[in-house]
């Protein structure tokens, strides 16, 4: 359906974007590019760390006000008012930033045509809302086409640095601007919230280093080595610009690409290459959540697919949407219509899962008792790992049939948490020498009983790998219930370690076979320290 303009400009807050289609799984491996010529404007002026640190508190307390949309396009322009692509372009503020890093990423994209058409689809989902709300703040409208180089435009992606969502934020730096992250959410994957906290965050660090390059490098690279790699430069007597910074290599591609992105989205025909037509109006529309709701049973009174609610809701945690922590949820326009009118004529329960706190440290067994659900349903719903214990004040999804019917509070909403505990004993670590023919780890891991994968765990290798004459090898053993002398090691010296280390996960460990018993050490020679 076609929003008018009047109609998609009217200050709605809860309303968000065009975008895509497909979640991406991943994204092609960029070529390694050359660095490129820098030049040397004027330092920029930039806040001392207590003073951005000041700020950014600041940030975090204080409600941001929402002034009246600025209202960019001519009304007079029709392509303007109907094509998104052009109101991003007539939005386009920041300085360009003209060298080779740029002509290698843009020859990058211009050779990747179907990507390019897969991200940018992708991401008309999202994109008028994140334009709607940059405008409104009057920041520079390619600072929407920033989640094309974060995460291409992916909400549930997670980085190897657990950084997530298609700003990624970083646990902390979430934390630093209200995103919350709990055991039924993650708001560093919501689409309104994330847009909002990563709008709040560029905004500050262009106004502590009072650039937008600069803003860029540190929102990838933190602020604090920016300023450091600025000071070092001021002494230096060098220039202070993003060009003349020393930076890792992914912080120095990091504007070129944006800048690329920006081109292509200005000049598409100049690189043989075509957008997909986004209209300036609303994807998406925000559906109030009353009451707790099974996120299947919402999926079905909308009408839409699973995958496409987890597109626009990608936060949530759980099969079920606690009002108490989600007040809304988003939905496409007509399903967002059919939504309501059918949550209100829907008869019986909304929600059959609620939150359950252990009142004590038990068993999973004696949990599922308590809670009326057999062992395997509560494992499954709450993947407790094989050997642990739930500690207590954990909170469980539980069936409302064994719990009671009330909906969630707000505090278990906002700050439920779960943690294990090993059932077993602590672990011991023994280390011995391999001898003058080597060891597999295979062979190590039989003569312990345990697994080849634990055992390469446990010492930094592969599984298929053999270690060398005179290597140390580390494995963990049950404790034994008497200590005796232990014989001579059959494959070399032993080290028993003064304090010993636990093993990486008291989880991981648990969820793979039984670990060797100090039994077993002792048939092998092996002396073992308490853990």
């Amino acid at each position: 359906m076609r929003w008018p303009l009047s109609t998609a400009a009217c200050g709605l807050r809860r309303i968000g974007a065009l975008a895509c289609c497909a979640v991406l799984v991943g994204c092609a491996t960029a070529p390694e590019p050359v660095a490129g010529p820098r030049t040397s404007p004027a330092p920029a002026a930039v806040l001392n760390d207590e003073a951005a640190t000041a700020q950014l508190e600041a940030y975090a307390e204080q409600a941001r006000p929402a002034p009246a949309p600025r209202g960019r396009l001519d009304p007079l322009d029709d392509a303007a008012r109907s094509d998104l692509w052009q109101r991003v372009r007539d939005g386009f503020a920041m300085a360009d930033l003209d060298n080779d890093l740029v002509r290698t990423w843009e020859q990058w994209y211009a050779s990747r045509p179907e990507y390019v058409e897969r991200m940018t689809t992708r991401g008309g989902r999202y994109l008028f809302h994140i334009v709607e709300e940059a405008d409104r703040r009057g920041m520079p409208l390619e600072l929407a086409l920033l989640p094309f180089i974060e995460s291409a435009f992916n909400p549930q992606a997670v980085s190897v640095a657990r950084a997530a969502g298609m700003w990624q934020f970083m646990p902390a730096t979430g934390k630093d601007f209200e995103l919350k992250q709990n055991l039924f959410r993650d708001d560093r994957r919501d689409v309104l919230a994330s847009t909002r906290a990563a709008l709040d965050y560029l905004q500050l660090l262009q106004r502590q280093f009072g650039d937008w390059h600069l803003a860029l490098a540190a929102y990838n690279w933190g602020r604090g080595n920016v300023q450091r790699a600025i000071a070092a430069n001021q002494r230096a007597g060098r220039g202070t610009d993003y060009e003349s910074l020393r930076m890792p290599d992914e912080t120095r591609n990091y504007v070129p690409k944006l800048q690329a992105v920006k081109n292509i989205v200005a000049r598409p025909e100049a690189f043989a290459l075509m957008l997909p037509r986004l209209e300036n109006h609303p994807f998406f529309l925000s559906v109030p959540i009353e009451r707790d709701i099974d996120v299947a049973l919402a999926v079905r009174l909308a009408n839409i697919s699973l995958e496409e609610f987890q597109s626009l809701n990608p936060q949530m945690n759980k099969p079920v949407i606690l009002a108490a922590g989600t007040p809304q949820v988003l939905l496409p326009y007509d399903n967002a219509n059919r939504f309501l009118r059918n949550i209100d004529t829907h008869n019986g329960a909304l929600a059959s899962w609620t939150a359950w706190v252990a009142p004590r440290t038990l068993k999973p067994a004696d949990a599922a008792r308590e809670v009326g659900m057999s062992e395997a349903a509560l494992r499954e719903a709450n993947r407790i790992p094989a050997g642990m214990l739930i500690k207590s004040g954990s909170t469980l999804l539980v069936q409302r049939s064994g719990a009671g019917s009330a909906d969630v509070p707000e505090r278990l909403a906002d700050s439920a948490t779960i943690a294990f505990a090993p059932a077993a004993p602590a672990l011991q670590r023994v280390s011995f020498k391999v001898g003058r023919k080597g060891d597999s780890v295979a062979a190590v891991a039989r003569r312990y009983g345990t697994s080849p994968a634990q055992v390469a765990q446990w010492n930094d290798v592969g599984v298929k790998s053999r270690f060398k004459a005179g290597e140390t090898v580390v494995v963990m053993v049950a404790p034994r219930k008497s200590r005796t002398a232990a014989a001579k090691p059959a494959a070399g010296k032993t080290t028993v370690a003064k304090k010993p280390s636990a093993p990486k996960t008291a989880a991981k460990t648990a969820s793979r076979p039984a670990p060797a018993t100090a039994a077993t050490a002792q048939r092998n020679g092996v002396r073992v320290a308490k853990q």
